[in-house]
This record gives C-alpha cells, sequence and structure tokens, in this order.
C-alpha cells in the first residue's frame, strides 16, 4: 500500500501519517519544492504545489499512490475574506487539479484500477444550516473559505459520477496540541497556560457566543482512513454532535489551571468577530458510526485538558 498526502505538515496530516505508517503503509508528503519543513517522521517528500497543475502530475507519478488523501488548505475562515482568491484558487480549484492528476496517473498506469481519493471538506460547507447538520443538510455556505469548500464538495461528486473513487469528509471542528496558535483554541488553552504561569496577563477574543463541535484531530484522521477503506466512495459527516460556545472553551481551559474567574483575564474585541460567521455548527455523524464504524474516542473536556496540559508542558520547558 502507497498512500500520497497533501497538506501533510499540518496536525491532520501528522495523525494520519502516523497511523498509515503503523499499518505498513508507505507514506508520501506533498511538499513545497525544496522546502520539508515539519515533514512527520518516516513520510517521503515529494515536491508539489496545489496552484500548479503539472506539479500535482508529477507527485502523483512519483508516488504511485493507492491513495490520495488531500488535506491542503488554506485553513483559516478569517483569511479567506483577506485573500479570498487565494483559498478559492488552493481550496477549490486545487482539488480539481489533484483530480486531474490522478485521473492521468489512472490512465497511464498499465495494472489499471482506480486511486482511492479522500477530500477533506469542511461544515463550513453548510453555513447556517439548522443544527445538526447531516449529509443531506443543505450547502449554504457564507464565507469565501466555505464557499471554496462547497465547490470541492461540488466537484468530488462530480468525479465520483463520473467513474472516480472519490469521497468527501465533511469535517466538524477538530484541534489538538499540533494546532498553531493562530487559531482560536490554541490560543486559548496557550493564554490560559501562560496567565496560570504568571507569564501572561490577559486574552483577547472575538465573538464568546459563536457554537463549534469541537473533536480530536486524532480521531478524525481515523475517519479519513476508514473512508478509504470502504468497497465504494461516499461522502461522511465527521462530527461529535456535542457543541460549545467560544466561552465554553475559555471556561474549561481555564479551569484545567484553576482559575474561576475566567472573565476578568478576557477581552473581547469586535475587530476580530468575523463577517459572515455561523452561529451554531453541530455535525450529526450516524452514518460515519453506522458505516464505517467510527466514533469520536475524545470528548470536549478531554481534548481540552489535552492541549492546556501541552502548553502548560512546552511553558514548563521553555
Amino acid at each position: 500500500m502507497r498512500a500520497l498526502i497533501t497538506g501533510v505538515t499540518g496536525q491532520d496530516g501528522w495523525y494520519l501519517s502516523e497511523a498509515l505508517l503503523a499499518e505498513g503503509v508507505t507514506v508520501f508528503g506533498l511538499v513545497a519544492p525544496g522546502d520539508a519543513t515539519g515533514l512527520p517522521p518516516g513520510v517521503v517528500p515529494v515536491p508539489g504545489d496545489m496552484r500548479d497543475a503539472a506539479s500535482l502530475r508529477s507527485a502523483v507519478d512519483a508516488a504511485e499512490p493507492d491513495e490520495v488523501y488531500n488535506l491542503a488548505a488554506i485553513s483559516s475562515v478569517a483569511q479567506s475574506w483577506h485573500d479570498p482568491e487565494a483559498v478559492a484558487d488552493v481550496n477549490g480549484v486545487g482539488v480539481v487539479r489533484l483530480l486531474e492528476a490522478v485521473r492521468a496517473f489512472e490512465d497511464g498506469r498499465p495494472a489499471g484500477g482506480r486511486v482511492r481519493v479522500v477530500q477533506a471538506g469542511s461544515a463550513e460547507i453548510f453555513g447556517n444550516a439548522p443544527a445538526p447538520q447531516d449529509e443531506s443538510a443543505p450547502i449554504a455556505p457564507c464565507t469565501p473559505y466555505g464557499a471554496a469548500k462547497a465547490y470541492a464538495h461540488h466537484v468530488v461528486r462530480a468525479y465520483r459520477g463520473a467513474g472516480a473513487w472519490a469521497a468527501n469528509a465533511i469535517l466538524y471542528n477538530h484541534e489538538s496540541p499540533r494546532r498553531p496558535e493562530a487559531f482560536v483554541t490554541r490560543k486559548i488553552t496557550a493564554a490560559a497556560a501562560a496567565i496560570a504561569a504568571g507569564r501572561g496577563a490577559r486574552l483577547v477574543l472575538g465573538n464568546l457566543d459563536a457554537r463549534r463541535d469541537w473533536g480530536f484531530a486524532g480521531d478524525y484522521a481515523d475517519a479519513l482512513r476508514r473512508m478509504a477503506r470502504q468497497a465504494d466512495p461516499r461522502d461522511f459527516v465527521i462530527a461529535t454532535g456535542v457543541s460549545h460556545s467560544i466561552a465554553d472553551f475559555v471556561r474549561t481551559a481555564f479551569a484545567e489551571v484553576g482559575i474561576d474567574d475566567w472573565a476578568r483575564h478576557v477581552v473581547v474585541d469586535p475587530a476580530l468577530q468575523r463577517a459572515g460567521d455561523a452561529d451554531e455548527q453541530r455535525g450529526d455523524a450516524t452514518l460515519a458510526g453506522t458505516v464505517l464504524g467510527w466514533t469520536p474516542t475524545v470528548g470536549f473536556a478531554g481534548l481540552v485538558r489535552l492541549m492546556v496540559d501541552a502548553d502548560r508542558a512546552a511553558l514548563a520547558t521553555a
């Protein structure tokens, strides 16, 4: 077995590559030409760029994969308002380039057979659709990020209809200690750890009321792997089925470090509130449980604890 992972240096790429390598799969990771920084151990680098069709063709040909996991994306919803064209190019059109590269590889492979492609999609495609959202929820994105992911979702389904083995994983928010501090969840846990250690004073946030369905990235990587092993490709919502507010996340993180009066450490800055943000995203992963046998192993409190503990450990050794 051989697998190609795009976006391999992100948190999902790390967890997925570790799981695949443990199975004995040879794992190739798409990296910027000449730069293998942050590559998970044991992963074979192949140069390529989601914005360049020729480089993707070369990467797929070099990896000769049985499975392709597309995790590559500009993953900040906020950034999609600042550079929507780049987000559309990477998160949307980039998926077309990758599917075309896979199709060309299949056409030229003497042994024949289809490459299994799993696209890491997003709950942002549903926008403000009533919660909980399952695979039949209306696709009505309200951000450029969501719109790009919605385009990719439809493209995957179109290629599947034309005979490709291609599936969409509709991933709800998933976090881990490997999440960069540019993301609000890691920003919260890092601040809680710093304030408890006397090395920080306040945490500046935007909308505290937005509700999200947060899971553990390692669990979601497991779902991607299970999807690729199905006889037939189909789309799955991957979620915990429980939503919490940003305020809930802050409260839980500060409680982990022994601070109950978290509100006095938090400053709300209206400038950080995102345009078009959905009020609540909460998924219904019944289909994934039934067909894939997938269930999340880490709950909300456990996830926050993992992240806070990692940030406290990092401070202790800094």
